[in-house]
């Protein structure tokens, strides 16, 4: 995580002296203005990069999307809890992703400035003031899956995301986003404006409006419950056979951390699911099972043992609420989670039972379940609540078996290695969207993940919502 809360405003300019990436800013010159590290006074006034860089600082490799590094400026005014407090005990006590070491020094040279100047660490801040902190930034890769349009017309977009991509940039995230790719696939003056929400980790449709009036119409449509949503995964075990109705209530337990389950308290939630396949262990890919044991895979066994002993089935999911991870809670609930879900398919959190059938937590406490989730690691955070920065947070702090061992050539930040599988993708992905008037449908591919493992007969395809829609009345089609 960037060493700043993620209520700031920043700038940007590519991995270069402040003074030179300025002036390829397009900035107006300043006199005797010198970068970061190079000031000796600390009443001197500084400035920070601005503008946006064009064209965007991608490149690929490994298979995936990769940005150049990349300076960045972070721009908070203090907050009332900072009143009266020393700069480096605030910095301290918040921003613990670097080292103190690191923050006297940024504070010295002006990589963090307030009201822009260089004012040392034991300034005390007060109302009003301005603190801007100026990085080295390292965005994670994604994957190097293109963007494929689905359809476009005058007004809309339809495209099938990839997994791992988030939408709008977020905490460790700005140009590895949905929205700049398409910005820089289309040229700097396009503006995409997303309709709807589909977190990071699912894959599957997504509609990008051309103009702030075709989003608004589209998503006051959604809204109104007059679209249709089905989304595929693929779940732990035997789901059973017919339409399974999950009407239980889901709860936010923890908005810091972005963690919901099913509670009896909860806010109402509703969705339709329906076995498209199974696929016993026997059926499984003999590929599959000849993968080398690293250390990671082991790892991912350790945590959910019993994955493996059931075979998996895809499913087909019908929401008719849209509750933060509804799908992945009510299939938890149900006895099924999503095969790779690093949350809600971890026993480390849920126990061995996974959270099934504990609507009243009996057997696991709310408590309980975030001082564990506190606790993980690498492996099971994973990215897995996108956009809770708090999480995340956690997740960098603890991530130091990932690093490479090399350090930044410019700022000595140490560097990760590649994210992994589960760090890229979750079995969850957005199939369909369509008018419940008939007006239009739209239907992406079915992922690779969903379809039969080679040599075993199974569905490529599916079929309509009919039947779906039909396991349900009418009037519980527009749950609020």
């Amino acid at each position: 995580m960037p060493a700043m809360a993620s209520d700031q405003t920043a700038q940007t300019s590519p991995a270069a002296p402040l003074s030179a990436a300025t002036h390829a800013a397009g900035a107006a010159e300043l006199p005797d203005v010198q970068p970061f590290g190079a000031s000796d006074k600390l009443s001197e006034v500084l400035t920070t990069p601005t503008g946006d860089m064009w064209p965007r600082p991608y490149f690929f490799e490994d298979g995936l999307r990769r940005v150049a590094p990349y300076h960045f400026t972070y721009h908070t005014w203090a907050k009332e809890r900072w009143r009266g407090r020393k700069l480096i005990e605030i910095f301290e006590d918040e921003f613990r992703d670097r080292t103190l070491e690191y923050y006297r020094n940024a504070m010295v040279t002006g990589a963090i400035v307030v009201n822009g100047k260089a004012v040392g660490p034991d300034h005390v801040v007060k109302n009003g003031d301005l603190v801007n902190h100026t990085i080295h930034r390292h965005e994670p890769p994604v994957t190097g899956e293109p963007i494929r349009v689905i359809h476009e017309d005058d007004e809309m977009i339809v495209v099938n995301k990839p997994s791992g991509v988030p939408v709008h940039p977020a905490g460790r995230y700005k140009y590895n986003t949905l929205i700049e790719i398409m910005k820089a696939e289309r040229g700097e003056h396009f503006l995409p404006y997303p309709c709807h929400r589909l977190d990071r980790l699912t894959s599957g449709i997504l509609f990008i409006g051309k103009t702030p009036q075709a989003a608004v119409k589209l998503t006051a449509q959604i809204r109104a419950h007059t679209v249709r949503k089905e989304y595929l995964a693929r779940v732990a075990g035997k789901f059973p056979d017919g339409e399974v109705v999950c009407d239980q209530p889901i709860l936010q337990i923890s908005p810091r951390l972005g963690l919901n389950r099913v509670r009896a308290n909860g806010k109402s939630a509703r969705t339709v699911f329906k076995r498209l396949a199974y696929y016993p262990p026997d059926s499984l890919d003999d590929s599959e099972a000849a993968q080398p044991k690293t250390p990671e895979r082991l790892a991912d066994e350790e945590r959910r043992p019993w994955i493996k002993k059931e075979g998996y089935s895809i499913v087909r999911c019908l929401p008719l609420t849209g509750r933060t991870h509804q799908i992945r809670v009510h299939l938890q609930f149900v006895g099924h989670p999503i095969e790779n879900d690093p949350l809600y398919a971890n026993q480390r959190v849920w126990g061995i039972n996974l959270g099934c059938n504990d609507s009243d937590a009996v057997e696991n406490t709310d408590e309980d379940i975030m001082s564990r989730l506190e606790r993980m690691g690498k492996q099971d955070i994973a990215d897995a609540v996108a956009y809770h920065d708090e999480l995340v947070d956690m997740y960098q702090k603890r991530r130091a078996e990932k690093l490479s061992g090399e350090l930044c050539d410019i700022c000595d930040t140490p560097l990760y290695t590649d994210p992994g599988e589960h760090e890229l993708s979750l079995w969850l992905h957005s199939l369909r969207y369509e008018d419940a008037g008939g007006a239009w449908s739209y239907t992406s591919p079915m992922p690779a993940w969903a379809l039969p493992p080679d040599g075993v007969n199974g569905p490529t395809e599916v079929g309509g919502l009919e039947e779906l829609v039909g396991a349900v009345p009418d009037t519980d089609t527009k749950i609020a």
